[in-house]
């Protein structure tokens, strides 16, 4: 209808509506956490591999620097030192790296848990509208992106002043320092700024996930039509199932009327009720009901019965305990057996056969 543009959203999201959305790659997502627990995973590789990361790029700097002789620097030298610095720089950085990589990983899952959207990086030509484009540019969103890189620059930029304004001293008194203590004293410093940028990062990322989160359960509510209409996708029109019940019914009634030929006896009450018995000694363990109706639906058995020359019956207590306990194409239960064997013997007997 029209008017459900217009309708408030006011529900929240069913899990279907959760489901679609996320296959589209909608989540509620903070780039902050990845940020803190990037950050972490870096300090604590420093402070384990520090000694290691040390030794090696010292090791690198004295080999670069120090000279027995003039080189001599064509391109095969050329070639061999850039090789050689490479791997000694991959490895230095290798233990960093892994870290960095499983931390983003890691924050990741534990933010959306572990899902692969191709929707999500499917090409759209509605991106390439420059209106909508402008739209996305300042929308709140992007207000909100843009007031946390802002705050978060200057975060850091206020914590990497206070760090080296508190090292100046120190830092004037380094020029005839050795450059294995240079290396050394900045790793020290990096050290004292990422630990106070985890700290103040760390509360920043958690008022971001909570405003994430309520953004996009926001953003993904629902309005009361939304809500009705995906029952009945669900559920189905309350019409067509009539229509499939019906049908199911007059199959299944087709399939009984056509049973009743094969039928042993029909019994009935006598006017409200018909139950057709069948029983085959040989493959059969008890007998089974394969049809069974009141009022006209009884009437109609009992027609068939007599066309094929099926004796009908009357015992009204066995007929309604049969009605009652015994659906279609189910065995006949232990506590009316003996009454139905006793009427299969009748039967049996009139035609001169034995059970």
């Amino acid at each position: 209808m029209p008017e459900e543009s217009f309708q408030e959203k006011t529900e929240k999201a069913t899990p279907k509506k959760r489901e679609k959305v996320r296959e589209e790659g909608q989540v509620a997502k903070s780039m902050e956490v990845p940020s803190v627990l990037v950050l972490m995973a870096a300090i604590i590789v420093l402070y384990i591999f520090g000694y290691y990361s040390y030794q090696n790029l010292t090791g690198l700097l004295r080999y670069s620097f120090t000279f027995d002789s003039i080189p001599n620097l064509d391109l095969k030298h050329g070639i061999f030192l850039m090789n050689k610095h490479t791997i000694q720089m991959i490895l230095i950085l290798a233990p960093l790296m892994v870290a960095v990589f499983l931390a983003a990983l890691v924050a990741n899952f534990f933010q959306v848990g572990f899902y692969v959207s191709f929707k999500a990086i499917e090409p759209k030509l509605n991106k390439l509208d420059i209106i909508k484009g402008f739209g996305r540019l300042f929308s709140m969103r992007s207000f909100v992106e843009l007031t946390k890189s802002i705050v978060k620059l200057c975060i850091i930029g206020v914590i990497a002043y206070f760090v080296v304004k508190g090292e100046a001293n120190r830092m004037l008194g380094m020029h005839d320092a050795s450059v294995a203590y240079f290396l050394l004293f900045i790793l020290k410093g990096i050290m004292k700024i990422f630990f106070w940028v985890i700290l103040a990062m760390s509360a920043m990322a958690v008022l971001d996930y909570g405003f994430q989160k309520w953004q996009f359960e926001k953003q993904i509510m629902m309005t009361k039509q939304e809500v009705k209409d995906e029952s009945k996708q669900m559920e189905g029109d309350p019409q067509v199932k009539s229509r499939i019940r019906s049908i199911q019914y007059q199959a299944a009634r087709k399939r009984m009327m056509q049973a009743v030929p094969e039928a042993d006896v029909v019994v009935t009450n006598p006017t409200h009720l018909a139950i057709a018995i069948h029983y085959e000694s040989g493959s059969m363990n008890a007998p089974k009901v394969t049809a069974k109706g009141a009022g006209l639906l009884a009437e109609r058995i009992k027609k068939i019965a007599r066309e094929n020359h099926i004796p009908v019956i009357e015992n009204k207590e066995l007929a309604r305990n049969l009605y009652k306990l015994v659906d279609i194409g189910q065995n006949i239960p232990l506590q009316l057996y003996r009454a139905v064997a006793e009427l299969l013997a009748f039967v049996y007997k009139l035609k001169g056969k034995s059970i």
